[in-house]
């Protein structure tokens, strides 16, 4: 019986501590197990974090090109022609400028000057012979100095030494002087127009030169010939040639321009002329 009791404490002890070391290992499988999804917690956390850092970077680039995008790019023709202003030089560049602003001022001048000399020769005439038959010589004279424009100033000087005695070969000669002397006054200021047109293109050819040479001077002091820096000094040089070029062609159309305009009041005037000269040889008949 004895026997039989030490077995069964044995057996018991035996069953006891296999519980214990059952529990334990259950202990210790869960509390590892916990410890694993904390750590993977902590890691999908930790990615979440980084994946909000990426996604606010992301943004805020994206916010930035939008900004960039949304800015206008300076490409428009003032913003280029001042580009290159600064880039040929302000003392060159001003000079040519200048010339440009002087020349379509007297050119401006000029056109206005000579669109409000022209007018209808043909029905002014006609007037003016009308009031000197009909009305007399007093008549025609106030015509005349209604009218503006060159040819009525040459009929109001004709008419006056007529009226003051003088006969028809000095009143011809009167005519053709004071004719030379509209003239002079329609040509006025296109020698200044010619000086701007040559001055221009020289000042241009000038900036040139002098833009050359800085740049043969910028590649001895490098010691090295680069492509870059040549071509960079060649393109600055070349801007002030072009800008002159341009300017000579702008005045040059101006001028053509009055010229023509002097030509045809001049042509106008001499036409006008004959006729003057036929009205008072039929009016000196009809007295």
């Amino acid at each position: 019986m004895k026997k039989i009791a030490k077995l069964l404490v044995v057996l018991l002890m035996a069953i006891s501590v296999n519980t214990v070391f059952a529990q334990d290992e259950a202990t210790d499988s869960t509390a590892a197990q916990n410890d694993t999804t904390a750590v993977v917690q902590d890691s999908t956390a930790v990615d979440s974090a980084a994946a909000a850092t990426d996604t606010a970077q992301t943004a805020a680039k994206e916010e930035n090109t939008k900004e960039e995008t949304d800015v206008p790019e300076q490409s428009g023709l003032h913003y280029q022609i001042k580009k290159k202003f600064i880039e040929g030089g302000a003392g060159f560049m001003g000079v040519i400028l200048l010339s440009l602003i002087f020349g379509l001022a007297l050119a401006i001048e000029r056109i206005l000057y000579l669109n409000l000399a022209t007018i209808n020769t043909k029905k002014f005439i006609e007037k003016f012979e009308n009031a000197l038959f009909n009305e007399g010589i007093d008549a025609a004279l106030e015509v005349a100095r209604n009218t503006r424009g060159p040819v009525a100033s040459l009929y109001y000087q004709g008419l006056m030494r007529y009226k003051d005695g003088n006969n028809l070969d000095m009143i011809e000669k009167s005519i053709v002087a004071y004719g030379s002397v509209q003239m002079g006054l329609m040509e006025r200021g296109l020698t200044w127009i010619a000086l701007f047109i040559a001055l221009a293109p020289m000042l241009g050819f000038m900036g040139t030169v002098i833009g050359m040479i800085e740049a043969f001077d910028a590649i001895q002091k490098a010691g090295d010939i680069s492509a870059s820096l040549v071509a960079g000094g060649i393109k600055v040089a070349l801007i002030t040639t072009v800008s002159g070029l341009i300017v000579a062609i702008i005045l040059q159309i101006f001028y053509n321009y009055i010229v023509s305009k002097v030509d045809a009041l001049v042509n106008s005037m001499e036409d006008a002329s004959i006729s003057f000269m036929d009205i008072l040889v039929k009016y000196n008949n009809k007295k």
